[in-house]
């Protein structure tokens, strides 16, 4: 175990870096979020000096300096010299940006890494994870030798046709931070049947035949089952009782709708039959939702179970409510489609139906921002835009939308977390020739920048940024200049020629 006081504090190991490195090292420090943080300062970093390397940072760590071991001064790389903290956070850090770095520098930091004394089990996993990414093998373990070779006891001990004492006998002797596990101590009664010695003839039985494992619980094991048992029934009684409780509240709040209003639900409910017709009636029965305040429009929504009615019933009654004159309000156009759709395409595994897409691209068409903010943006923010999901967002971007509503799905994605499917949505947005103003376009290349390590082999993020290099020239000042040289950095596909012959006919 090294120990660093006597010889340079935080303060000194500073001193190292030069102004650059030391923001990186100070972003390091700040805990759970310090690999976070060290990118956006990289990436800051970046578009201020597309010509700015880690490159001295990392032979910066790499130097030796001396530290005191067992009272002996010895050379340890300066990186060693550092918190476990800080050098789990650097691993993150360079996981995320590595595609950008040069790979020698990195394999060279990690192999000095491999020199604390100090054993890290998510560390050296962290590192060797690292080398597989660099490397593009995944040859050898993320297992530490301590693990393996417990693993390897374990083999052996369940191998041992004349092991005793079952599971509690294969976790004896495990220690975590000089503690007994707290499975070993679960089990260390056994049976007295299981001490018992056995007898010549029944020991040859026993090698003749198939080796059995008795697996009949102890009485610890017995007792840990019921506790987990009630644990589950406590947990299932809460849940019924608050969906109980749900149903309760929403029939009390039922039973203070105004008569006309409980009058038009069983009404409502035959166009979400299928094999219904509708008629003026039904028409009427619809009005209902002009008189509804937010509240009893929720309740009028659940009462119907909108998001149980099948795709089928949805084109008739669909037609029904764009019948409707006036127009819905805002707040309950809102609602309708929530509960109508939200969950029907949540759940979409595959291609929507031509049922839920008439349906989708009718509402949006006829109340364009309530589709935004109660279908889209939920969707988006889910953060798992799958193929479907995806394919049915840019449809309704492209056909349905005005530009002004664009540029709402636009904002919301420089919010959320980004996938392929998310990609997607923004590609089919930017060649519909979105009118971005430069504050949208600035905060756009700065998530662009932020992506890029993340997309830096995806074909869908090359194509949008060549999307970007030729259609939207115009917007680009020198700032965007430099965070999109950036991007292009990052990028490992075929397209990354293209993408910088587009970015440098771009004249400021």
């Amino acid at each position: 175990m090294c120990d660093l006081s006597p010889v340079m504090d935080r303060k000194a190991l500073m001193q190292r870096f030069d102004g650059r490195s030391r923001l990186l090292v100070h972003a390091l420090h700040l805990g759970v979020t310090g690999a976070n943080n060290a990118q956006t300062v990289f990436n800051k970093q970046r578009r201020c000096d597309p010509d700015f390397t880690l490159t001295p940072f990392l032979e910066t760590l790499c130097q030796q300096e001396a530290c005191v071991r067992e009272d002996t001064l010895v050379l340890k790389p300066l990186v060693c010299l550092f918190s476990e903290g800080f050098q789990r956070n650097l691993l993150c850090f360079l996981h995320l940006i590595h595609p950008g770095l040069p790979k020698d520098s990195v394999l060279h930091l990690l192999h000095c890494l491999t020199r604390d004394d100090r054993e890290n089990q998510w560390a050296c996993a962290l590192i060797k994870q690292l080398q597989r990414d660099i490397e593009g093998t995944r040859k050898g373990t993320l297992l530490t030798s301590n693990c393996t070779e417990t693993l390897e006891s374990l083999c052996a001990r369940f191998r041992n046709a004349n092991a005793k004492g079952r599971w509690a006998s294969c976790f004896q002797g495990l220690k975590t931070e000089g503690k007994e596990d707290d499975v070993s101590v679960l089990y260390q009664k056994k049976r007295k049947s299981d001490n018992m010695d056995h007898d010549g003839n029944a020991q040859e039985d026993h090698q003749s035949k198939r080796v059995k494992v008795d697996f009949s619980p102890s009485k610890e094991e017995r007792l840990t089952e019921e506790v987990e048992h009630k644990m589950r029934t406590t947990q299932q009684n809460q849940s019924a009782a608050s969906v109980s409780q749900a149903h309760s509240d929403l029939l009390g709040s039922s039973k203070n709708l105004p008569d006309n209003m409980k009058a038009a639900i069983p009404v409502i409910k035959e166009l979400l039959d299928p094999e219904s017709v509708w008629d003026e009636s039904s028409l009427s029965a619809l009005k209902v939702f002009h008189e509804c305040d937010p509240n009893e429009v929720e309740v009028l929504c659940s009462l119907l179970c909108l998001s149980e009615a099948s795709e089928q019933s949805l084109p008739q009654f669909c037609s029904c409510l764009l019948e409707l004159s006036p127009d819905l309000s805002h707040s309950t156009a809102s609602a309708v489609i929530t509960h109508l759709l939200l969950d029907k395409i949540v759940s979409l595994a595959e291609a929507a139906s031509r049922c839920l897409v008439t349906v989708v691209t009718s509402l949006c068409t006829r109340y364009p921002r309530p589709t935004c903010q109660a279908l889209i943006e939920p969707i988006l923010r889910k953060g798992q835009t799958g193929s479907a999901q995806a394919e049915l967002l840019c449809r309704l971007v492209v056909d349905c939308l005005e530009p002004h509503h664009r540029i709402l799905v636009f904002r919301t994605i420089l919010g959320v977390s980004w996938d392929e499917g998310v990609l997607s949505v923004i590609h089919a947005l930017l060649d519909s020739k979105l009118d971005l103003s430069e504050e949208d376009f600035s905060l756009f290349t700065d998530q662009l920048c932020r992506q890029s390590p993340h997309f830096s082999k995806s074909m869908k993020f090359a194509k949008m940024l060549l999307s970007v290099l030729t259609k939207y020239q115009s917007h680009v000042n020198p700032s965007c200049h430099h965070t999109l040289s950036s991007c292009l950095s990052f990028n490992e596909t075929f397209l990354k020629k293209s993408l910088q012959a587009a970015l440098k006919r771009i004249s400021l």
